[in-house]
């Protein structure tokens, strides 16, 4: 019997061995756009917001640091002398710190010095080893810097193991047998569309796929960001830590997704803002990008009524940065209403 000739409630979850009490599982929140049309018409459109934020670490990277590591310890590629290591903008880093310390590995971080201050007293509180790279890549970014000191540091010791999260099958793999069929049972089976950050690509290809093979009439929407070269080839200095990607991604193929927007770092940042002063609902800028290029799809497709929006990770990782004036002041940001488009207010459902 394929995917789609299953029932909902009979959709068992595939499980790793962890993935069971804390990680995942995540709650849906609705919150309502007061929105207005090409005529200036004023309509209400519900959002469910898929928050993953609930995960024990803050993020959606809980689901992929157990996905990670478990792949690993089944091709038995690690052993008590083994140090993980693996380069981060934050929530992986975060995430596998938690969980190499629970299971006795060594974990090293190679961050840079977008990481906010944060993630990186989180990191070093589970006892993970951090290593900066300050050299910004030819893309305008840290990751190839970081990816290139992983290899440096390997080459150098053979106990360590990288984790890969830009190849490994594990990450993808993770969010098809998990976060895609929990977003498909808790909207009953009816989902039009759903909007999902990119950065390595491995949600919006483990979403996408199982929302291809069970519902091929729900339109998966990726959304990055300017200056990211995931789906476009103009890279450029970008503000924002967990979307986009200085390189491309190595999980997506056209027919995993419907179609992709590119938002700017200063309508995420007003996304983000909006929501918090309105309901009080902290969440992170790649969140806030997907309620932006959820605003602007909505405007043209009014037909649209059972809507997800895929929110990465809590905002607390980001009061000294999104959250914070001097931050925004510093980094030549400018946020006004105007960055809202068709949203000028959000409404918290309860």
């Amino acid at each position: 019997m394929s995917l789609n000739q299953r029932n909902i409630a009979d959709l068992a979850l595939p499980k790793m061995s962890q993935v069971k009490d804390k990680v995942g599982a995540t709650p849906m929140q609705e919150v309502c756009f007061l929105m207005e049309d090409a005529a200036q018409q004023k309509m209400l459109r519900r959002v469910q917001l898929k928050l993953e934020g609930r995960n024990p670490t803050g993020s959606m990277k809980d689901r992929t640091g157990i996905a990670l590591i478990e792949y690993l310890e089944q091709q038995g590629r690690l052993d008590k002398e083994s140090i993980i290591i693996e380069s981060t903008s934050g929530n992986l880093g975060v995430a596998l710190a938690s969980q190499c310390k629970a299971k006795g590995y060594d974990f090293v971080a190679v961050i840079d010095p977008k990481t906010t201050r944060e993630n990186v007293a989180r990191m070093e509180a589970l006892g993970a080893h951090l290593d900066m790279v300050y050299q910004v890549d030819a893309n305008g970014g840290y990751l190839l810097s970081r990816l290139a000191r992983v290899q440096e540091l390997c080459s150098q010791n053979r106990r360590y193991v990288w984790t890969d999260q830009y190849s490994s099958p594990a990450n993808p793999y993770i969010h098809y047998i998990t976060t895609g069929p929990e977003i498909y049972r808790q909207m009953q089976g009816k989902v039009d569309v759903v909007f999902v950050p990119v950065s390595t690509g491995g949600t919006l290809a483990g979403i996408g796929r199982f929302f291809r093979e069970v519902s091929p009439s729900t339109h998966v929407i990726g959304v990055d960001v300017f200056g990211s070269v995931v789906f476009e080839d103009l890279p450029a200095l970008r503000k924002l830590t967990g979307i986009g990607s200085s390189r491309r991604s190595s999980f997506l193929a056209a027919d995993l997704y419907k179609s992709y927007l590119l938002i700017h770092d200063e309508e995420a940042i007003a996304f983000c803002r909006a929501l918090f002063d309105s309901t009080k609902m902290m969440v992170g800028g790649s969140s806030g990008a997907v309620l932006a290029a959820c605003a602007c799809y909505l405007r043209s497709h009014p037909a649209m009524t059972n809507i997800v929006c895929v929110c990465a990770d809590n905002g607390e990782n980001y009061a000294s940065s999104i959250f914070n004036n001097e931050w925004i002041q510093q980094h030549g940001l400018y946020i006004t209403p105007d960055h809202l488009g068709p949203v000028p207010e959000i409404t918290l459902n309860a």
